[in-house]
């Protein structure tokens, strides 16, 4: 019951998506949530492959998969989104840690936020219409999941960066066996989604090679600038693997 309720908090943190009274809640609940983000992540996919399946059915792809992405984006409250196009801001405005951690809080969006939202979304749209429309269900319910996994990664393996924050009530660090939980979660859409033949295998091992590259790369960005992970960091982590994800399908099925 305890495992229940950890990932219907996480899913309340991380979606809009209504969660049962009878689950309650508790402050370190939330530290423990964090091995279910992926789950998190299948839950979104699901839903926004949902909406692109039935869109498709009566509209051309390139709708489809902006009203599968305008879904996701509703159902998550834009909190990923939001946290890469901070981390874009702080990234390329702030000179110094304590700057770019300043930019980071501000609310308000700027240049680099604003052209890196947009270019991002751009790419992730774009990869996903030229895919077909099986493959595209696939790739949306293999890459929230496990982009998820990538961001929580760097709970498991980095520090936080700063003394208070949005991450840091619920994602302080990650035990080994946190993280096992986190990476179980998201066997069942591989599995599915080789078995019933959506995405071969290879497509998939593409798709995770680039993500771990980036998530490395990024997490070193991160060390090297601000001293460890954020809140804002760990959703610029889950967009840009997400969109790595897709554009490894698509060049794989070009």
């Amino acid at each position: 019951m305890l495992q229940v309720r950890l990932f219907f908090i996480a899913l309340q943190f991380f979606t809009r998506l209504p969660i049962p009274r009878w689950v309650g809640f508790e402050p370190h609940w939330l530290h423990h949530a964090s091995r279910y983000f992926p789950l998190v992540g299948l839950v979104v996919g699901a839903a926004a492959a949902a909406v692109y399946w039935a869109a498709v059915q009566v509209l051309p792809s390139a709708v489809a998969v902006l009203l599968s992405t305008a879904a996701g984006i509703y159902l998550t409250g834009a909190f990923h989104e939001d946290g890469f196009a901070d981390t874009c801001d702080g990234l390329g405005g702030g000179m110094t840690r304590e700057r770019a951690l300043e930019i980071m809080k501000d609310s308000r969006i700027g240049a680099y936020g604003a052209i890196g939202i947009i270019m991002l979304l751009a790419v992730k749209c774009a990869a996903l219409a030229h895919l077909p429309p099986l493959g595209a269900v696939a790739a949306l319910c293999v890459a929230h999941p496990l982009s998820r996994l990538m961001a929580a990664s760097l709970i498991w393996k980095m520090d936080y960066a700063r003394s208070e924050g949005k991450a840091k009530p619920m994602a302080q660090q990650m035990t080994g066996g946190e993280f096992a939980i986190a990476l179980a979660c998201c066997v069942p859409a591989v599995l599915a989604a080789m078995l019933l033949g959506w995405l071969e295998w290879r497509s998939i091992a593409l798709g995770i090679a680039a993500m771990a590259l980036v998530t490395l790369w990024f997490g070193r960005k991160l060390r090297q600038r601000l001293g460890g992970y954020t809140g804002d960091g760990l959703g610029a982590v889950q967009q840009l693997t997400e969109a790595a994800f897709y554009l490894c399908v698509l060049a794989r099925w070009s």
